[in-house]
């Protein structure tokens, strides 16, 4: 499994942009999906909530489910922000989202159980590895918003153990609405019903929408649950306030869903030691239950995402309608947008034929000091052109700047 299991090309590449940057080269980072305190801070009052915690002697450690004043609030933020009631012993905290879909795959997951998730997606290709899974990628493109389908996912649930879903959508940007995920929920419920008649395991959704509190403009977020009531039986929730608050580093995150996933679940988290510091998850408890200090943080939060989002959307198609090979997809949530930068076929002032997606992104790194992610970093097949790019760690100055040096990189190239 070792042998088989491949690193993260974004932190790959996020590790030559850093080298670059040390040896003075003012980089574009668009690469990682981290905020950079320089621009995001983390609210005042989980900061403040920490530095008490630390202060009172909060430092042993914290149960293995995660410290009861968290998960009920949890429980009261679900219900309040989302309508969805949960007993307290359907959540589970730990240290942030990574280790609980991890200890979702690990809960749920045998040797050759068929995982199917849509790509572009994060990381569940490596998840496979680590549980040896048959992972089934299902293929999603542009006309849909790289979002899945009905269509695209009822043809895999036969023998499926796990359906993995994220919206708002790393690395697109894009949203599921009401009407696909209603589409899917159907399915998944239908497929289950059926395997109930049969004495069969139950297939599950893995829905996380760590990103569910950034949207922007007319998009709404839906949850599985809403849309159809019945997959409450089948819906592990995953979440955390790594994104919303821009809080990647804190390390604290949640996961709600039937109960005996989660009792079964939370001794495998257990044996591993992940949970989530004392004084992080007492400070997160005091934050998700202070619905005003919530609004007022992402009232000025969510406008500074998005103001980064336009001016990078804006600039793409600027250069889209004088002619050169770019495009993107509005925004609608999360910190990323999609862009595609195609090229292809044209040489570079160094002689080199672009046919690659690696081959586009070493060139703008080069050539116009930008620093992208190709969607093969997300388990997506072919040279198409897609890039996903992440405003976290880069102010609206950068983007300013970092727009006409991307439009003069692509005039720079000729005809083969």
């Amino acid at each position: 499994m070792a042998g088989k299991l491949k690193g993260s090309e974004i932190l790959k590449i996020a590790a030559s942009i850093r080298a670059l940057v040390r040896d003075g080269v003012d980089i574009c980072n668009l690469t990682v999906g981290d905020f950079s305190p320089e621009q995001f801070r983390v609210p005042g009052l989980l900061a403040d909530g920490i530095r008490a915690a630390l202060e009172r002697g909060e430092t042993n450690y914290p149960p293995a489910i995660g410290v009861r004043p968290l998960r009920e609030a949890v429980q009261r933020f679900y219900a309040r922000e989302l309508g969805l009631e949960y007993p307290l012993e359907s959540i589970a905290i730990a240290s942030g989202a990574r280790p609980l879909i991890y200890g979702v795959y690990r809960t749920l997951i045998d040797p050759g159980d068929k995982v199917v998730y849509p790509v572009p997606s994060w990381n569940n290709n490596h998840y496979c590895t680590l549980l040896q899974a048959r992972g089934v990628p299902v293929r999603c493109g542009p006309e849909h918003r790289f979002l899945p389908t009905a269509e695209a996912l009822v043809s895999e649930l036969p023998g499926a153990r796990l359906v993995c879903m994220n919206s708002p959508l790393n690395p697109t940007g894009t949203a599921i609405t009401r009407d696909a995920l209603r589409g899917i929920c159907e399915a998944i419920v239908a497929e289950n019903e059926r395997r109930a008649a049969r004495g069969e395991k139950p297939v599950y959704l893995l829905y996380d929408h760590i990103y569910w509190m950034l949207t922007f403009g007319e998009t709404r977020h839906f949850t599985p649950v809403e849309v159809v009531p019945e997959m409450a039986r089948y819906t592990i929730f995953i979440d955390g306030i790594s994104k919303a608050f821009a809080a990647t580093g804190l390390r604290v995150g949640w996961a709600v869903g039937p109960v005996d996933v989660l009792m079964r679940m939370t001794p495998a988290l257990g044996h591993v030691g992940a949970w989530a510091p004392r004084p992080e998850q007492l400070a997160s408890a005091l934050l998700l239950d202070d619905p005003e200090g919530v609004r007022a943080y992402h009232r000025e939060f969510k406008p500074a995402i998005r103001e980064r989002l336009d001016l990078l959307h804006e600039g793409v198609q600027a250069l889209k309608r004088e002619g050169l090979p770019v495009d993107s997809i509005p925004p609608m949530g999360a910190i990323y947008l999609t862009v595609k930068l195609a090229p292809f076929g044209r040489v570079t002032p160094s002689g080199q034929v672009l046919r690659t997606n690696e081959d586009v992104r070493a060139y703008l790194l080069e050539r116009a000091n930008l620093g992208i992610v190709p969607f093969q970093a997300f388990g997506y097949p072919g040279d198409e052109g897609w890039f996903r790019m992440s405003v976290g760690a880069v102010g609206p100055g950068d983007i300013r700047r970092a727009m006409p040096l991307l439009g003069d990189a692509l005039r720079a190239l000729r005809p083969a």
